[in-house]
């Protein structure tokens, strides 16, 4: 507990909050921070304004004991002081894409507490059992204290009617002719009550349970559109299926106009959404274990390098070539797609690794960790004495090196080869969607034990997703990012107060930069 102690250097005397503890070896220490100084004429203390703000924020009035004998001046604090700028900024932001609107709609008894629970997980890196004192600091919807119990009791009152309410109304907002990127992820847990917690294939190369997490993301919106959850022991083909059936029930049987990778491409796939989804479009990369993207290959070596067939890129140009290809009995059209750097640089840095591996082998050293590529590009014989002599595989080597550079896309749709190219790589936005689930929105790990509280504290998610996701888009087109990053535009915002006295409400002045981010986002400076 800390103390108030005195102490006169010179002709002045200071006042000091003095805290005792124990050190790491249990020795007594003693910490003093300078709070005040007592006036030499009157008497009357003086508060570092530091401490008024400390105290204030705190909801205790700076009243302190007498000290030896003198009798202290009394500072009234004020009623209350809390962080303004980000309950402010994070509701007009979420106001301007509708999203408020869409929460109230969907959940009339809980969006308040479920808006103030995203606007927790976007501005801390803590733990949401320490969200009842940041809503003690910060201005709020009157959500109450949402203690540890309520935050469980919140994650567990409503359930899929009320998620696909919210969905429906959100996908018929969002869903237009621009292509949705889907991607899957794999967040790890360590509980064994939750069903669809199994192992399979582990994005992140871990060695737990874990679920299969689904995101769709529009691309020219750059908006999370919709999620779903399947069991970890699920791979990326069983799942589209199900996910573009689950959308189409939420949009209405709105036009779909899908982008996948390669992990989603099979034969079935094709022809499901050809059938099923007759009038939508897609395009999905193609793996190489194909025949025929093998023969578009060989067909386009000779001919692909023209500047005719030129893809503008953010880097070193591509080449691009289309032809028509019989796939699950429908013509289709397939990109393909070339890049001579990268196909050299992946010349280079195969040549090398295989001759590096040729070295190892014959000096005789260590190549256990090794043993699959020096069995896979290597004929290893005895030489003389304990040495043994390599050559390489170089018809091995060769049909590796056959595919450098080469990437191919199929798809229904009437594009050019730079428009396919430009739609695909796009899809980069839902990888940064990832990132930032598992990363900003402290999702590396499902720190939760039950089905129902674990599919809404996803949706929870996926609603800080979508206002992380506009901040983020608004950052980059008005160049913000040139100034600030995001966590250090919200600590900016952080810094704008609003005090209470008497009952009355007073708004601390706005900096030149807290100003110009309101301009950037199209909000009204508060009054």
């Amino acid at each position: 507990m800390a103390s108030i102690t005195k102490q006169t250097v010179g002709n002045n005397t200071y006042l000091y909050e003095s805290h005792s503890f124990r050190d790491d070896k249990g020795r007594p220490r003693n910490r003093k921070v300078k709070i005040g100084k007592i006036d030499r004429d009157t008497g009357s203390i003086r508060y570092t304004p530091e401490y008024i703000d400390r105290m204030s924020e705190a909801g205790t009035p700076v009243e302190l004991p007498a000290i030896g004998g003198i009798e202290e001046h009394v500072s009234k604090a004020l009623d209350s002081l809390k962080i303004y700028g980000l309950f402010y900024f994070l509701r007009k932001a979420a106001e301007k894409i509708k999203l408020i609107a869409i929460l109230e709609q969907a959940f009339p008894a809980y969006w308040e507490e479920i808006f103030m629970l995203c606007a927790y997980l976007i501005s801390s890196d803590k733990p949401l059992m320490y969200m009842e004192d940041w809503l003690g600091e910060h201005e709020s919807y009157p959500v109450g204290k949402m203690s540890s119990q309520r935050l469980s009791e919140l994650l567990g009152a409503f359930g899929q009617g009320e998620r696909n309410g919210f969905f429906k109304a959100w996908c018929a907002q969002n869903i237009s002719d621009e292509y949705m990127a889907i991607d899957i992820t794999s967040i790890s847990s360590y509980s064994k009550r939750i069903p669809e917690c199994e192992r399979g294939y582990n994005r992140d190369g871990e060695d737990m349970d874990h679920i299969n997490f689904c995101l769709l993301f529009g691309e020219r919106t750059h908006l999370p559109i919709y999620q779903t959850v399947y069991s970890g022991s699920m791979g990326d083909q069983a799942t589209l299926k199900a996910t573009l059936a689950e959308v189409a029930a939420v949009s209405g049987g709105k036009k779909l106009v899908l982008v996948a990778d390669k992990g989603f491409y099979s034969v079935k796939n094709v022809q499901m959404m050809l059938e099923q989804y007759a009038g939508s479009e897609f395009l999905v990369a193609v793996p190489f274990a194909n025949k025929w993207t093998m023969e578009l290959i060989r067909a386009e070596r000779g001919s692909i390098d023209r500047i005719a067939n030129l893809i503008q890129t953010s880097g070193s140009p591509d080449r691009g070539g289309i032809r028509e290809v019989d796939v699950a009995g429908a013509s289709l059209t397939a990109f393909v797609l070339h890049n001579p750097e990268r196909a050299l640089g992946e010349r280079n840095h195969w040549y090398s690794y295989v001759v590096w591996l040729k070295g190892l082998v014959e000096a005789g050293k260590d190549t256990v960790a090794h043993r699959k590529d020096i069995e896979k590009y290597l004929a290893v014989r005895a030489g003389k004495g304990k040495l043994k002599k390599a050559e390489i595989r170089e018809d091995v080597l060769g049909r590796k090196l056959e595919t450098a550079g080469w990437f191919i896309l199929l798809g229904n749709g009437n594009l050019t080869a730079q428009q396919a190219y430009d739609i695909y790589r796009k899809k980069d936005v839902i990888e940064k969607a990832f990132m930032k689930y598992k990363n900003q929105l402290g999702l590396r790990r499902l720190r939760i034990h039950t089905e129902q509280r674990m599919r809404n504290k996803m949706f929870v998610a996926f609603i800080a997703l979508t206002l992380v996701s506009f901040i983020h888009k608004v950052m980059k087109e008005k160049g913000l990012y040139r100034k600030m990053t995001m966590e250090k535009m919200l600590i900016t915002l952080a810094k704008l107060k609003k005090a209470t006295v008497n009952g009355r409400d007073i708004l601390r002045p706005l900096t030149k930069t807290q100003r110009d981010i309101f301009i950037a986002f199209g909000i009204p400076r508060p009054l």
